[in-house]
Formats: C-alpha cells, structure tokens, sequence
C-alpha cells in the first residue's frame, strides 16, 4: 500500500471519527433536559401511568391534595369527619364558628387566629343576596333537620347555577346547612343569580321555584318566592359586572435551546413551591389561607406526563395561569407570578412569552400590575373582593 492510501485511509478514520462525535454533541445538545437523579425521587411528585386509567394519588404529600369541592361548600381540614348523610351537609359550614374560634385559639398565632376569625366570618351564611335570589320558607312548628332531610331536593344546582336550602337553628339562631339531630324554626331557599357560564335564566328560575316550593309542601310551610322578572333582571347587571371585571393571566414559558422533560420542569416547579395536582401535566402554588384556591396554576402537555420515558420525551411550553377573583389580594399573587417566572426563567434557561409565543420583556407585566390593583379596588368596592367566598362563587 502506497503512503498516498495510506494518508487518505488515516484521514478518513478521522473525519468519520469527527463526523461520530458532532452527531453524538448534537444530539445530547438538543435533547431534552433531564431532572438530576438524586431530587428526581426525593420530590415526592407522584407518577401518572396512563395504563392505570387514572392517577396515583397515593405518594401525594399532604399539602398536595387539593380540595375539588365547590367554594360554597368549603371543607374542613381531611382530618375532620364528616356525617355524610345529606347532599348539602359540609362540617365547615356546618360547624359553629365559635366553638372553631376556640379551637383554633389554642395553638393560634396572630395570624392564624386572623384566618380564622375570616373562614368563620364566611362560613356563618352561605346565601347572600348580593348573589343569590332567595326565598323565606316560613314553618309554624320547629322542624327537625331529620324531617327536613327527607323532604330536601336531592340535587345542588338549578340548571346550572347553586342551588341550597338552608336552616335557622333554634339553639343557635345562626343560617346553616341542614343538619340532622338539629331543630330550625325557618328555612330559606336560595339560587345563586351569575356564575361564569352565565346569568341566571327564565328557566333555572322556575327550576329553583320548583324546588323550593316542592321543599315547603313537604313541611306544609309557606314560602315567599322573589319576583322573576326582578331577580333576572338583577342576575343579567350582576353577570355583566362579573364580565367586565373577571381576569385570567395566562403566560407561556418556552425553552430557549434544548427542550424540556417533565421531571426536569417538575423538579424546577417543586423548588419554587409548586406541588402536584390531581390532573397529569399540571401543578399548583398553595395559597397560605386553607380550602382556597391555588396562587398560581402550571400546566404543560399531559400526554407527555404520562409518557413511559419521561426523560426522553420533549415538552416545548409550560402555562403560567393566575385566576385573579379566586386569590385574595392580600397574598399578592401577581407578584408572586412574577418572581416564579423570574425563578423558571433562570434555573430552566428559559423565555417569558405570550400566548402566541413571541417574547415578553419584563418590564411589560408592569402596567399589568397597575390594571390589578384598580380591578381589585373595584371588586372591593362592590364587596366582591378577590378570595372572599362570594367572588370565589361567582367567579366560579
């Protein structure tokens, strides 16, 4: 063999050899990011297999099980039993605020007992007719919650709007859910006028009226039913208020190089205090204030979520949602947007963009931030403010 193959053999091992290492330096360039293996497991994230036909809630910590419950009726702690003999029952707004005040007192701080006082604060009349037609049941006798029971509708809503009957305790002399073992002497019935799919209607108002009179001649009571045409009327102002005034941010996060796995994305959404959600592909930031709803949502493609190789598969996006009539504003949730964004952005390499995906600077979320403080002046204004149970009702 002549030094002439011989040279020409020798290069081409080389440039074989150069062309092998660019592809194998492409490829680890641009495949997906992956969590580091020793916070992967330490998480406490749980794993979605799609061959369950479910989700594995079982390894959730604690603070990661999110209430499903509908904000009218809010729940006590998982620990707190409940009766479970009536649709309507819910031990949180069942329960008598000054025997929580007490307990919660025991072991309060300051700021615990100012939660407190609040939840109780909401939980002593779930009906209120700034939102809610509603409809005096005038008994002769106390009544029992048993009797009651027996004789309530069996559903929660009139078409789609809440629907609820509630009980004036005769010991108490506090509206409550009906319960059983207690005595009332007066119930009232009442329907929520707007909620986000809309106002209430000509025919979920004969719905209600249906309800509420088959309830009171059970009970051979009297019942004073509102006018039509007036709660309609004042179920449209209320659902036109709530549609000038209802926000939802949403932002995009996208990758500026390499793409994304879902636990490299759940491993940097953990550490900025995100915890798992029953849904695949999605994540929430607590609110401090318990049985409300999450700060901030994160959500990103659920199918990948579900995948078998979590690391090989390549999310593109991740959603930043903030629903800004159910977070209180005391808890600055817009603020709090703004620094997880800052945190993703930096530890994920990582761009804010808009819905479209063009790229966002920072300094555009700051008119956004003055817009929120007058919605929320104007929320406040209407004693509607951001958190409380009537905008996390009618918001709803």
């Amino acid at each position: 063999m002549s030094t002439l193959q011989i040279s020409l053999a020798v290069a081409g091992v080389i440039l074989l050899g150069l062309i092998v290492a660019y592809n194998t330096w492409l490829y680890r360039r641009n495949a997906p990011k992956r969590a580091d293996a020793d916070t992967r497991v330490s998480d406490g994230h749980s794993r979605f297999d799609p061959a369950l036909d479910g989700v594995d809630v079982t390894n959730l910590p604690e603070h990661a099980h999110v209430s499903a419950a509908d904000p009218l009726f809010d729940s006590t702690p998982a620990s707190a039993e409940s009766s479970g003999h009536t649709w309507g029952a819910d031990t949180a707004l069942d329960a008598s605020p000054a025997a929580d005040a007490a307990e919660g007192m025991l072991t309060a701080t300051p700021e615990s007992a100012a939660r407190v006082a609040q939840q109780n604060a909401e939980r002593k009349q779930a009906l209120d007719g700034l939102i809610d037609a509603i409809a005096p049941i005038r008994i002769e006798n106390v009544v029992t919650g048993d009797a009651a029971l027996m004789v309530q509708p069996t559903t929660r809503r009139a078409g789609s709007k809440q629907f609820r009957i509630e009980g004036l305790n005769a010991a108490s002399g506090e509206w409550e859910t009906v319960r059983a073992g207690q005595r009332y002497s007066a119930f009232q019935g009442g329907v929520q006028l707007a909620n986000r799919l809309g106002a209430l209607n000509e025919i979920e108002f004969s719905e209600f009226v249906a309800k509420v009179q088959g309830f009171g001649d059970a009970l051979n009571a009297a019942v004073d039913l509102p006018d039509m045409l007036h709660e309609v009327s004042r179920a449209r102002e209320l659902d036109q208020f709530a549609g000038e005034h209802d926000a939802q941010l949403s932002f995009m996060l996208r990758p500026r190089r390499a793409a994304w796995s879902p636990g490299y994305i759940e491993q940097h959404a953990a550490a900025a205090g995100f915890v798992s959600a029953a849904m695949p592909g999605r994540m929430q930031l607590p609110s401090v204030t318990p049985a409300h709803a999450p700060l901030l949502t994160l959500v990103y493609d659920a199918q990948a979520a579900q995948a078998d190789n979590l690391d090989q598969t390549a999310v593109h996006e991740v959603w930043l949602s903030l629903d800004v009539p159910q977070v209180p504003r005391t808890e600055e949730p817009f603020t709090r947007l703004r620094e997880v964004v800052q945190q993703l952005c930096e530890g994920m390499d990582g761009m804010l963009c808009d819905q479209n995906g063009y790229q966002l600077l920072p300094q555009v979320l700051d008119p956004i931030a003055a817009d929120l403080d007058k919605l929320y002046d104007k929320l406040d204004s209407r004693e509607l403010s951001a958190g409380s149970m009537l905008a996390r009702r009618l918001f709803n």
